[in-house]
C-alpha cells in the first residue's frame, strides 16, 4: 500500500485491478469450494441423466436437446460470470459430465433406487475422487452386496469423514 502515490490515478487504478485490495484465499476456502463444485457437479449430473432417461422415450429430439444443453452450459451467461467472479467459483462442463457418468454408471450397475439412495446422506455422496474413477465408486457398492445401510451414520459416536481436499 506504501509504494502507491494517491496522487496518481494510474497508480490507483493499477493497484485496483491489480488484486491488490482482493482477499487472499485460505486453503480452508479452496477446500470448500471445491467441495461445493463437486456438490454442483453431482446435482446437475443427476439432473442431466434423469431428464435425458424421461425425455428420451417421449422425445425424438432428446439427444439434440440433450447436446444444446451442455453446450449452453459450457458457454455459461452472465449470471454463471458473476457468481465466478463474485464467489471465485466456476462450474466446469467436464465435472458436470463426469457427474452425469457416474449417476449413469451407478444407475447401470445398481438400479434406480440405488442411485437415489445415496442423496439420503451427506456421507454416501460421492467425492471429488470418485468424479474422477466412477467405476471405483460403483465397485465399492457392489462390494456392499446390501441395499445402502443408512443406520448409525448420524451416530455422534463415530469419526467424521476428513474434508475433502481440491482436485
Amino acid at each position: 500500500m506504501g509504494r502507491i502515490d494517491p496522487t496518481n490515478p494510474e497508480a490507483l487504478q493499477e493497484a485496483l485491478t491489480g488484486g491488490l485490495f482482493e482477499p487472499q484465499d485460505t486453503p480452508e476456502q479452496r477446500a470448500a469450494l471445491a467441495r461445493l463444485e463437486t456438490a454442483l457437479a453431482l446435482v446437475e449430473g443427476w439432473v442431466d441423466e434423469v431428464v435425458d432417461a424421461a425425455a428420451t422415450a417421449h422425445l425424438p429430439a432428446a439427444a439434440p436437446l440433450r447436446e444444446t444443453v451442455r453446450r449452453r452450459r459450457a458457454s455459461g451467461g452472465p449470471a454463471e460470470q458473476t457468481f465466478a467472479s463474485l464467489v471465485g467459483l466456476e462450474l466446469r462442463p467436464r465435472r458436470c459430465r463426469e457427474a452425469a457418468t457416474l449417476w449413469r454408471a451407478v444407475l447401470d450397475a445398481h438400479g434406480a433406487e440405488q442411485r437415489d439412495a445415496i442423496w439420503a446422506h451427506p456421507d454416501l455422496m460421492p467425492t471429488a475422487e470418485d468424479l474422477d474413477h466412477p467405476e471405483l465408486f460403483t465397485a465399492a457398492r457392489a462390494d456392499a452386496g446390501a441395499p445402502l445401510d443408512l443406520s448409525g451414520l448420524d451416530d455422534p459416536d463415530l469419526p467424521k469423514a476428513p474434508p475433502e481436499t481440491s482436485d
